[in-house]
């Protein structure tokens, strides 16, 4: 348990000074919604944190956590999971733009990011081959993890 808050930790500080190279600043607040995200077993709704951190904030409403959500996926440093209306912690550790692929489990929630350029080049070629001009792309799969599919198969 303490290796894994120390790598919170570690992830929390790599934020905060990515945040300054940025000229942003992980406030106080920011800091402790990310470190609630980083510290979820799976994706986590807004209103899931916002429960969370009122234990801590008793005042905190949900203005608060969407505001510190917003603020960290323009950092990329959280992605939202549309089709959960959920939120979970960039894999990488440094802040980027990348094209990004989940995989999310049917039976047990859990979420995988992916970054298969390959994946983002056929849907960018597919979409201009029909005159349309895209933007950013968030591909979500639905299916069976490795974990479930072992499972299942005893």
């Amino acid at each position: 348990m303490k290796s894994k808050r120390r790598a919170i930790e570690a992830q929390l500080d790599a934020a905060a000074r990515t945040c300054l190279c940025q000229g942003a600043q992980l406030t106080e607040l920011r800091r402790l919604v990310l470190e609630l995200v980083l510290q979820a077993e799976a994706p986590a709704t807004a209103y899931q944190l916002l429960d969370r951190l009122q234990a801590t904030r008793k005042g905190a409403a949900p203005p608060t956590v969407y505001r510190a959500l917003d603020f960290l996926m323009e950092q990329k440093l959280v992605h939202k999971i549309e089709r959960l209306n959920a939120f979970v912690a960039c894999n990488e550790a440094v802040p980027h733009d990348h094209p990004v692929q989940f995989l999310i489990c049917r039976h047990c929630g859990s979420v995988a990011e992916i970054e298969d350029l390959a994946v983002s080049k056929a849907l960018k070629h597919a979409a201009e081959r029909q005159g349309f001009h895209p933007g950013k792309a968030v591909v979500e799969l639905d299916g069976t993890c490795a974990a479930c599919a072992h499972s299942a198969s005893r």
